[in-house]
């Protein structure tokens, strides 16, 4: 048998060793360049060994949707953007003022980029807007709403008498 790193021919027992993350059979004198990976032990007849599980636990990916208190609005890049304008500032002077990067307000009035909690509440700070609909400002709304007669509540018909 040959050593995987250096070619030569293994004298004895080789060596199973990981070098960057691939698992090699090498001879003694290359061992030393790599850490040894422990073979699985053979059970004893009639016993079972489980082995151990070398998988991490699978961790639930982070949605910046669960975090949010509400639904962001619909539009948000264009009502960041007039905001920014109605102050005459550039992207720049919004960024600097947030101290946040140009290239994130960019972004996020191209609405590329739905902005995390903290950056959306600097927005709204640096602004004075709101991006946040909340379903009780919906219901407010609604109930604020005076109903709109229609077409056939404006018209009376009247009845010829004979």
């Amino acid at each position: 048998m040959q050593c995987e790193l250096c070619g030569s021919t293994i004298h004895g027992p080789s060596r199973t060793v990981r070098i960057e993350g691939a698992e090699l059979e090498v001879c003694a004198q290359c061992a030393k360049y790599g850490t040894e990976v422990q073979k699985p032990r053979k059970a004893a007849p009639g016993r079972a060994v489980s082995a151990p599980s070398t998988r991490a636990p699978a961790r639930k990916r982070r949605d910046v949707f669960d975090f949010m208190e509400g639904e962001i609005v619909e539009n948000y890049g264009a009502k960041i953007r007039d905001a920014r304008m109605e102050r005459g500032w550039s992207q720049k002077d919004l960024a600097m003022e947030m101290k946040e990067k140009e290239l994130l307000i960019k972004k996020i009035e191209k609405e590329d980029l739905i902005p995390e909690d903290d950056v959306r509440i600097k927005i709204e700070k640096t602004l004075g807007i709101r991006l946040i609909d909340t379903a009780e400002e919906e219901e407010e709304t609604r109930r604020k709403s005076k109903m709109v007669p229609t077409m056939g509540d404006v018209i009376s018909i009247k009845k010829i008498q004979k």
